[in-house]
């Protein structure tokens, strides 16, 4: 089985547009990562980690080691990014990692008591602004998602549009 993974920027037509999400999420994961080094955004995170059942193991680094490590994480996926626009089989990766990393941050929507607010009431769903923060980022995993099906050889992928 030969496999050939895939990069927007090889493509054609509406593939080729593609490669302006990726040079977005570079810029959306280094300007994350930066925040990550600062002590507002550790407090601010601190909520969302020690709630979370996928990353409250992070809480063992302390308040200021939990947000480097996901600063460094996200420093890395924006390079992975980058490179797969080069490299085909990094583009699929970035764009994998892209899709846990918003999927575990959109978790947090669930999982960080007093976000959401469920009801039966004519308002069967409020969120507060943490909530509104949060929700943006199915957004941000829609285009990893994107990303990562346009990177997948045509067997994997199904039919792909030149």
């Amino acid at each position: 089985m030969n496999t050939v993974f895939h990069i927007s920027e090889n493509g054609s037509g509406s593939y080729r547009f593609l490669a302006i999400l990726r040079w977005v999420m570079v810029i959306i994961f280094v300007s994350f990562g930066m925040q990550k080094f600062t002590l507002q955004s550790a407090q601010g995170i601190a909520q969302f980690i020690t709630n979370s059942p996928f990353i409250s193991w992070l809480s063992l680094l302390g308040l200021r080691g939990e947000a480097y490590f996901l600063g460094v994480a996200e420093f890395a996926i924006a390079a992975l990014l980058a490179a797969g626009a080069f490299v085909p089989v990094l583009s699929a990766a970035s764009s994998l990692m892209g899709i846990v990393t918003f999927a575990i941050t959109w978790s947090f929507f669930f999982t960080t008591p007093g976000v959401v607010q469920w009801s039966l009431s004519t308002d069967p769903m409020a969120w507060n602004l943490t909530g509104e923060f949060l929700f943006k980022d199915i957004v941000l995993l829609c285009v990893c998602v994107v990303l990562f099906l346009a990177s997948l050889p045509r067997s994997l992928a199904g039919s792909r549009a030149a």
